[in-house]
């Protein structure tokens, strides 16, 4: 199993705040207590000291753990101080003789030193604290230390704000049960020692990595055309003998603490800012990156700490940097792990041939300078500038200002063509590859059509390919950092939050240094099973099901649509009508929630299954056809799919909603446009893969319609170049029938 570090912030303050350890041990005990209103009450501290005093002669629990590491907290409200070292030392006894590796306890560990040095001896407390981790930080090995100096270096206003929610929980209220009151004293023991020790970590972390690395925050590499990159390297201070080496590529202008991760690994940690970052002149993306990759490491083997091994390592444009490597393959480059990469053509700056505003972000992150030109305000305003307009999507660069050439130079290719193709590797390169690779994404990952699309190509040119895929129910944030418990408001199950972060040096470690592979990686494909709480393991993504189940899309009578398990009537059919010229939606974003009580459908017609008689287990990727009738000659179409649960939960079972330009439905690379005003079929495949055991007693529910957007470009039908039709031709509506002899694959396990 993957060694969890919990190294996410979210995830932190939870276990920080000893919710993760309260429940089963706890009575329905009350306690009389009126809670402050704020946290800056100057009778709080009183209040809480108050409130344990009468919680510590009755408190007892079970499970010894769990009481010790309560009982501690409650000592350190009391200001006992040395009881409560007492208390955590024993704790720690307990950790060390079950060999549990370093946690969030030691965060106390090192807070209830300093109080009771402090109290014992009068020292100030800034000296006590700095006495107190000295104490203890300096013996950490480098990778225990470089969590325990993370979660040290969180912001104490985080715990501020989690300690004020408790409080407003109790408002109005005259007692607390045992439970709430246990919470409430960890969120009070965060805020208290958060305050008391943040304003000390910053020297008292750079001095530890002082001790344990060394750094070079000005390093210059000449590319193969002259031009200088910036680096940040760091070191393994402790390594008498040469190192492999660790590059990722970034375009944050501050990023740091990757470099240090990797050399607490015992890597070389080397993180690149891609040319034009953090600052310098504009550049095209995607035009440089394989040879600046391959420049940064033909730079790493020269140098006398290099073993001459290189992996990449990155999600996203540095991820992209990896493939582009992979054109010319490097000798020195052994691995790459990477997650929710870009890839051009495939998921930038389009999706399903349709283009993305959200593209113009990154010619301004590559080409603005020291500084993006615009925040995130600014750039919804304006997509809504340019949608309110009617203009033309080319108009739209043109209203960015100078990001027009390039941006209206991707117009100029809507299909996936050579200009694309170009830009990452070819048939011939995938199959030389010869190196293990790594991918991780998410059922809900922006990225995942860029890592599958990769990973699919690698192992159609190498069926041999040592390349291991991970998808979990994980967002693009969740996939670069850690996943959290909620996401987006739907609750993970236990099994799915993986320490995605340590599980990459677990897997870099078996190819670089010889250590086991994890144990979670054994399979091609590793997948978690939303709602069955399993890892499952596939030889190939299509493996991950064993059969096809399909729905008809029944127009059914009525206002009702049914997901129907028998055909309808050919003749039968829903009706859309979506009007262009209509920008009243000029407001209009897609949700968020992936777990939410209403459908706020956009353009789209719903269809809904009857209940299941029993559990269904849909894995893989979605397909199916569309037979339809439509007055225009092209059509943007967006899909999505949920579990309607019995308890009326709509529950997403991939997001971003699947996209597609019906003209390139069977073939992003060729354009065939439709027969205005025909019944014609539209057979599609989604990019987008799920795995989920549906419950017996639920629904599943279909929302199929137009892609009508602010965000994205419009695709008013005419048959012409998309990028230069306008409001102009809106008119008339574009009317849609969708037939019942249109149906749904399901791809399932029985």
């Amino acid at each position: 199993m993957v060694r969890r570090r919990y190294w996410h912030w979210s995830a932190l303050y939870a276990a920080l705040c000893g919710l993760m350890l309260l429940g089963s041990g706890a009575t329905a005990q009350e306690f009389g207590f009126r809670a402050p209103t704020t946290t800056t009450d100057a009778g709080l501290p009183s209040a809480m000291r108050d409130l344990v005093s009468r919680m510590l002669p009755v408190y007892q629990d079970q499970n010894p753990e769990r009481y010790l590491t309560n009982t501690s907290a409650l000592q350190l409200v009391a200001g006992n101080y040395s009881a409560a070292e007492a208390t955590r030392q024993t704790l720690s006894e307990r950790r060390r003789a079950a060999r549990r590796p370093v946690d969030w306890n030691l965060i106390y560990d090192i807070y209830a030193h300093a109080k009771s040095i402090e109290a014992a001896t009068g020292t100030p407390f800034a000296r006590a604290y700095a006495q107190a981790y000295l104490d203890i930080v300096p013996h950490l090995s480098d990778l225990d230390a470089y969590q325990v100096t993370a979660w040290l270096a969180a912001q104490p206003s985080d715990f501020q704000q989690t300690f004020q929610r408790y409080l407003d929980r109790q408002r109005g209220k005259n007692s607390i049960p045992l439970p709430d009151a246990l919470d409430l004293v960890w969120a009070y023991v965060a805020f208290e020692a958060y305050r008391s020790f943040g304003p000390l970590i910053g020297p008292l972390n750079a001095a530890d990595d002082r001790r344990r690395y060394v750094t070079d925050e000005d390093v210059a590499i000449k590319t193969t055309d002259g031009t200088e990159l910036s680096a940040l390297l760091v070191l393994p201070g402790h390594s008498a003998e040469p190192v492999p080496a660790i590059v990722e590529f970034t375009l944050d202008g501050a990023a740091r603490t990757d470099a240090r991760e990797c050399a607490a690994h015992g890597y070389a940690g080397l993180i690149v800012w891609v040319r034009g970052r953090p600052a310098g002149p504009a550049r095209v993306p995607f035009v440089h990156d394989g040879d600046d990759a391959r420049s940064a490491i033909a730079w790493v083997t020269r140098q006398s700490w290099s073993d001459g091994r290189v992996a990449m390592m990155g999600g996203g444009y540095s991820a992209y940097m990896a493939w582009a490597a992979s054109q010319r393959l490097p000798p020195a480059l052994k691995a790459i792990a990477s997650w929710d990469a870009s890839a051009p053509g495939i998921n930038v700056p389009m999706v399903g041939n349709i283009f993305h505003n959200s593209s113009l972000r990154l010619i301004d992150a590559l080409g603005s300078g020291s500084a993006p030109s615009r925040d995130e305000a600014a750039w919804r305003a304006l997509d809504q500038a340019w949608y309110s307009s009617g203009k033309s999507y080319r108009e739209l660069a043109r209203m960015a200002g100078e990001h027009a050439p390039v941006f209206n130079r991707w117009l100029s290719h809507p299909s996936y063509d050579r200009f694309w193709q170009d830009l990452g590797p070819d048939r011939a390169e995938y199959a030389k590859l010869g190196i293990p690779v790594l991918s991780i994404t998410g059922y809900y990952s922006a990225g995942a059509l860029g890592t599958l699309h990769y990973y699919i190509a690698h192992h159609r040119d190498d069926p041999h390919a040592n390349h291991a895929l991970l998808l979990g129910p994980y967002e693009d944030g969740a996939v670069q950092l850690n996943p959290t418990p909620v996401l987006r408001g739907y609750r993970l199950d236990g099994s799915a939050p993986v320490d995605l972060r340590e599980l990459r040096y677990q897997w870099l470690d078996s190819v670089l240094k010889g250590s086991p592979a994890p144990a979670l990686l054994s399979g091609r494909v590793t997948y978690q099973v939303m709602g069955a709480n399993e890892w499952r393991h596939a030889t190939s993504l299509h493996a991950m099901a064993n059969s096809t189940l399909r729905y008809h899309l029944d127009a059914g009578s009525g206002a009702s649509h049914r997901l129907s398990a028998r055909k309808g009537s050919d003749t039968g059919f829903v009706k859309q009508s979506v009007n262009f010229a209509d920008r009243s939606d000029v407001a209009w974003s897609p949700p968020t929630d992936l777990s939410t009580r209403a459908l706020g459908s956009h353009y789209g017609v719903t269809y809904v299954s009857d209940a299941l008689a029993q559990p269904v287990e849909i894995s893989g990727f979605i397909s199916g056809r569309l037979d339809l009738r439509v007055n225009r000659m092209d059509l943007d179409l967006a899909l999505a799919l949920y579990e309607l649960t019995a308890a009326g939960d709509y529950v997403a079972l991939f997001d971003p909603p699947e996209e597609l330009r019906a003209s390139y439905a069977g073939d992003r690379a060729q354009r065939h446009l439709l027969h205005a005003g025909e019944r014609q079929q539209i057979a599609f495949t989604s990019g987008r893969i799920t795995s989920r055991r549906l419950a017996a007693g639920s629904r599943l529910v279909l929302v199929l319609g137009v892609n009508k957007r602010p965000d994205e470009q419009l695709n008013y039908g005419t048959g012409g170049d998309v990028s230069t039709e306008s409001i102009d031709d809106a008119k008339p509506p574009v009317v849609i029938r969708y037939y019942s002899a249109s149906y749904l694959d399901l791809p399932v396990n029985r």
